[in-house]
């Protein structure tokens, strides 16, 4: 109970800090930064995914119509 009272005063600090830095020009530059990096990231690991899935389709496609073929 005690690690989670430490969690949970840690979290509230952190936005309280947060909320601070945000109050300033050179925050919001910081933060509008980090949030373009973090949309970026985001992106690029949506665009692999989908990536890999169609790719994964494809063979599973394939494969399913060589099972199809053969079974006849």
């Amino acid at each position: 109970m005690k690690k989670i009272l430490w969690l949970a005063l840690g979290v509230a600090l952190g936005f309280v800090v947060a909320h601070q830095v945000n109050q300033t020009a050179e925050g919001r530059r910081f933060f509008s930064d980090l949030d373009k990096r973090t949309k970026g990231f985001t992106e690029s690991i949506v665009d692999g995914y989908r990536e890999r899935e169609s790719e994964l389709r494809a063979v599973l496609g394939d494969a399913g119509e060589a099972l199809s073929s053969t079974s006849k």
